[in-house]
């Protein structure tokens, strides 16, 4: 981790190795018509179109011409678009990932280097459909939602702190059911401005115990960046009669008067269809303590690095990795500390953006399945200097809290716990990995 930490506290963006302003790729310049609009369209149009989440469009090479230097910067620096882990260890490929090539960010410098051309407008490809903003994502895939639940509404002031609304809704079941896949959103594109994030807790009585209606743990949480999740095949979430949401808001004032809701799509498996495995969507601390949390306290003008440890009871698959901080986060380091003391590197987030909070959702064969006994270890890194752009205040002491200017440090990771039996058949099938 040295060379790693070293990095960290030069806070130099790392620009991709050969990579300079005479570079070229081929012998004619990359144009926007035949080579940029498709890498726009690919990795950069679902937040950057009329409507939707970013502050200009890039679909037209008349809404893209005048960004050309600054698309430069982002993408060469790795900023945009926002992934954010280190491309040198750990598991390396997602679900989700959105991030560009080598190849795609030397053709965009390329581009601007060369002027930004338009090229031959013919070699422009179909303008890409996107779906409704006012839909669901996976409606696509799985159809209309099974339920959808709603939120009381809140009136956030123009100006004051930030407030955490935590209201009940019940969920309307009459027997057992299991979820496949959950969709969480503002309900409407005002309310995105002032949610900072949005949490719906479950609780329920579990089965064949009699303690009473208890929180189960995160179903879902919004927050930039982060929509909606998709359960593995034969893999869910147990809702049972009496179950219900616990919700908390963080709202922020922008400015204006706003007022709205938080809506969850709940999808569920059909009746009759249980999945073999139950996964359950848990925070590791980078934090030390038997509770894990609320033990952060970074000196002023300095960059603290933070750890914290917890035990697998059980052989399990995890899901993906979200590292949460806040504006004094830099980097969150995943590792997995096996029972025979070797160590494991699953994923290294090195240039953490708290306006991005990327959910790193592992592919299917690349998914860590970890024995019985397995520690989780967290490392984060907070800077709390003046070099961090991000930084409220660096002559502040800071410490664990829900406000924005204080801190957290946690890896969300949804687990899904398997039996003893599944683990040696997956260990015998991947022995020479």
């Amino acid at each position: 981790m040295n060379g790693r930490l070293g990095s960290l506290l030069m806070l130099i963006p790392a620009i991709l190795p050969g990579l300079s302003a005479g570079a070229e790729l081929g012998t004619k310049p990359p144009t926007f018509a035949k080579d940029v609009a498709p890498i726009l369209q690919e990795k950069c149009q679902a937040c950057h179109r009329e409507g939707s989440m970013a502050p200009m469009s890039l679909v037209t090479y008349e809404q893209t011409r005048p960004w050309a230097k600054a698309i430069k910067e982002r993408v060469v620096t790795r900023n945009m678009p926002p992934w954010h882990l280190d491309k040198t260890t750990g598991v390396q490929e997602f679900q989700n990932d959105m991030s560009l090539s080598d190849t795609q960010i030397r053709t965009i410098a390329n581009w601007v280097d060369a002027g930004a051309p338009l090229g031959d407008p013919k070699d422009m490809p179909a303008p890409k459909v996107w779906p409704n903003d006012n839909g669901w994502q996976l409606a696509k895939q799985f159809g209309q939602p099974d339920l959808v639940l709603s939120s009381e509404g809140y009136t956030m002031p123009a100006r004051g702190q930030d407030v955490w609304f935590k209201p009940l809704t019940p969920i309307p079941l009459d027997e057992p059911r299991w979820v496949r896949a959950v969709e969480m959103r503002p309900a409407t594109a005002s309310g995105r401005k002032i949610t900072h994030h949005a949490l719906a807790f479950l609780q329920q009585q579990e089965p064949g115990t009699n303690t009473g209606i208890v929180t189960q743990g995160l179903l879902m949480e919004w927050a930039m960046n982060k929509n909606y999740d998709i359960y593995r095949p034969n893999t869910g979430k147990l809702i049972v009669p009496g179950a219900r949401i616990w919700w908390e808001m963080h709202y922020h004032a922008v400015g204006e008067e706003i007022r709205d809701h938080v809506e969850l799509a709940v999808y569920l498996y059909p009746k009759g269809q249980e999945p073999k495995y139950r996964t359950f969507l848990t925070a590791f601390p980078a934090t030390p303590g038997t509770a894990g949390f609320g033990t952060l306290d970074i000196p002023p003008n300095s960059i603290a690095q933070t750890e914290g440890y917890q035990v697998l009871r059980n052989p399990a698959r995890l899901e993906n990795f979200q590292p949460h901080m806040h504006l004094r986060g830099k980097a969150m380091l995943l590792e997995a500390i096996l029972p025979d003391g070797t160590k494991r590197t699953l994923s290294y987030v090195d240039h953490f953006n708290f306006n991005w909070m990327t959910n790193y959702i592992y592919a299917d064969e690349a998914a860590p399945v970890l024995p019985k006994g397995t520690i989780i270890h967290v490392t984060a890194w907070h800077d709390n200097t003046a070099s961090n752009k991000n930084n409220p205040d660096p002559n502040q002491w800071v410490g664990w809290g829900d406000r924005t200017v204080d801190e957290m440090a946690h890896a969300w990771v949804n687990v899904t716990y398997i039996s003893e039996e599944d683990y040696q058949d997956y260990a015998a099938k991947h022995k020479a990995q």
